[in-house]
């Protein structure tokens, strides 16, 4: 396993269904995994998974959660077999703590679709991987600050990955495909250029300089996780475009690395 220094990523994790037919998302996926020293363990941040205050995963075995409903049987047959890292919940508590962000340890929690399913295809083999929660009642600068709390794992062998959407409207989303709408081009794009400019205040201010910000994200939770990746990168951070591309319509596939 790695000791080497991680940077931070952000991955869009799209349809659940990318679990039986990961397309080009998934090869892209799989393509970083394999670009990357092998981490001892990773830290993944799931929109799905949101509460009060953070808690986070502490499973020896962490078993497969098939949190969606109406897809096709044979998805719910899909697994990721992969051991949990107790002792790096431990760590993440502890961390936190230090700066004075109280974190709970649910020893049963196991991982939800935003995070096996980017991680079956990063880390086919399995990977130790612990999850953390987001907050959604919070803002973009808690979750950032809670990145900055987590930065030394990075130095440590430990994968910080955020999982998310880069833009998230399921309401307007089309099933049958299509070009994207103006405004959901209008918000990828800033999001690329405030990124790769390292504009931090109007990136943590996106709900009033984002173009579209409530129709890109019409609820926050998946779009918090790109705030932990950024935070864990350190100040004065920028993120770099790996990935592009939408799907169903409304959904960005964008995926960001985040270094200082």
């Amino acid at each position: 396993m790695s000791t080497a220094r991680f940077d931070s990523y952000f991955v869009s994790h799209g349809s659940p269904m990318l679990a039986l037919d990961p397309g080009e998302a998934g090869r892209f996926w799989a393509k970083l995994g394999s670009s990357l020293p092998r981490p001892r363990a990773a830290l993944c941040v799931s929109a799905h998974w949101y509460t009060e205050a953070p808690i986070v995963s502490a499973s020896p075995q962490p078993p497969t959660i098939h949190d969606f409903y109406g897809f096709p049987p044979p998805l719910y047959q899909q697994f990721y077999k992969t051991p949990g890292a107790p002792e790096l919940a431990e760590r993440v508590r502890g961390l936190l703590a230090a700066e004075n962000i109280p974190c709970a340890v649910d020893p049963e929690r196991g991982l939800d679709h935003g995070a096996w399913v980017p991680l079956r295809s990063l880390y086919p083999d399995g990977i130790p991987v612990v999850q953390l929660s987001v907050q959604p009642r919070l803002n973009a600068l808690w979750h950032c600050l809670l990145g900055r709390a987590l930065a030394p794992l990075r130095d440590e062998g430990v994968l910080i990955l955020a999982s998310g959407g880069a833009v998230h409207n399921l309401g307007e989303m089309a099933r049958e495909g299509g070009e994207p709408p103006a405004w959901a081009r209008a918000f990828d794009r800033w999001l690329a250029e405030v990124l790769a400019a390292g504009r931090e205040e109007e990136f943590l201010d996106w709900t009033h300089k984002a173009p579209s910000p409530r129709r890109a994200h019409p609820s926050p939770e998946h779009f918090l996780p790109i705030f932990v990746a950024y935070g864990a990168a350190g100040r004065g951070a920028r993120g770099a475009l790996l990935y592009e591309d939408f799907t169903l319509g409304s959904l960005s596939m964008a995926a960001y690395r985040f270094a200082a």
